[in-house]
């Protein structure tokens, strides 16, 4: 199956019309049109777009795996993650990478298992991270301020 049938399936499969990614792409519809027919190749730029839009992986679209579904459709993801955060957990989970321990593939429930486990603790790092970071840009912010009228009354 080539890439342009796979983005037109998986687009089909969850419920998107050409017009709808096409905005997202900020493309014309028939722009769009012509990569389904694989008559364009999308940029890379565009074909991750086009996967996270289609709730898949850019592997997948190339027809590299078989898994449609990206992790961070099972995985609750949090309401302060940004774009960059869950590229960062994309990478750091890729769903064609076997989950091995000691050697041996995990796999069904228990490969389930392992994977939300690590996203727990991959969010919570993310969130640590965050209150550690912003803590540091604001206390610089704090001492750079000069001191009001008011603190120099006193």
């Amino acid at each position: 199956m080539s890439l342009g049938e796979r983005i037109r399936n998986r687009r089909k499969e969850i419920g998107l019309t050409q017009i709808i990614i096409a905005e997202h792409l900020g493309m014309g519809r028939s722009n769009f049109g012509h990569i389904e027919n694989d008559r364009v190749i999308p940029s890379s730029t565009d074909l991750e777009k086009i996967a996270t839009i289609l709730k898949t992986t850019p592997n997948y679209l190339l027809g590299n795996s078989d898994q449609k579904e990206t992790i961070t459709d099972n995985a609750d993801v949090p309401d302060w993650a940004t774009n960059k955060d869950i590229a960062d957990f994309r990478k750091m989970l890729e769903n064609d990478q076997p989950v091995l321990f000691d050697g041996v593939p995990i796999e069904g429930e228990k490969r389930q298992r392992v994977l939300d486990i690590l996203s727990g603790l991959f969010w919570e790092a993310k969130e640590l991270n965050k209150e550690t970071y912003g803590k540091k840009r604001n206390s610089k912010k704090r001492n750079s301020k000069k001191p009001n009228d008011q603190d120099s009354k006193e």
